[in-house]
């Protein structure tokens, strides 16, 4: 593993962190996923690394996409979306649409991940780091399960939303 220079573990475990977009999106993977309950309250943040992988390696390979910013954007626009309108999906619509956006989040940083110093011990950090802020989604989601919960994962779907209208814009450069 890494030594924390750039393109290291540390680096890698940190870069979720520094991104919004990728912060908000991560989280509402666990949250959704808990709002769901079984099975995809497992199944989406084991989904969501699995194919952010094969995103990864897609871009590297730099397989073309439609603009990535955009399919970002709309993960954590959508996510938001879901969270606030407390949809409940069936189990293949979910999987599907974090499977969707798990190729455009692991496709941006497959672009980077070829310059890295370490690109094992960066994309070891990077995904560590994305699982744990499924499970953070995973905890604010069994706030339903309290009193007035509800309230507050649909109200936090509802800012998640709105963050991915300023990504949007961001993207379409709106902004």
């Amino acid at each position: 593993m890494g030594t924390g220079l750039a393109g290291g573990f540390v680096s890698g475990f940190l870069h979720p962190l520094s991104g919004v977009d990728h912060l908000l999106a991560m989280v509402s993977v666990g949250l959704w996923g808990a709002f769901l309950g079984r099975p995809l309250i497992v199944a989406l943040p084991v989904i969501f690394p699995a194919v952010m992988a094969i995103g990864g390696a897609m871009g590297i390979a730099g397989v073309p996409l439609p603009p990535v910013e955009i399919g970002i954007a709309l993960s954590v626009l959508v996510l938001g979306i879901m969270i606030a309108g407390a949809v409940r999906a069936p189990v293949w619509l979910a999987c599907t649409i974090v499977a969707i956006f798990a190729i455009f989040h692991g496709y941006a940083h497959g672009q980077e991940l070829p310059s890295a110093g370490d690109p094992v011990g960066y994309s070891v950090g990077f995904m560590l780091c994305t699982g744990l802020l499924h499970v953070c989604g995973i905890g604010i989601g069994l706030l339903n399960e309290r009193p007035g919960g509800i309230v507050v994962t649909r109200t936090m779907g509802g800012l998640i939303a709105l963050a991915g209208v300023w990504f949007m814009a961001k993207a379409f450069g709106v902004l």
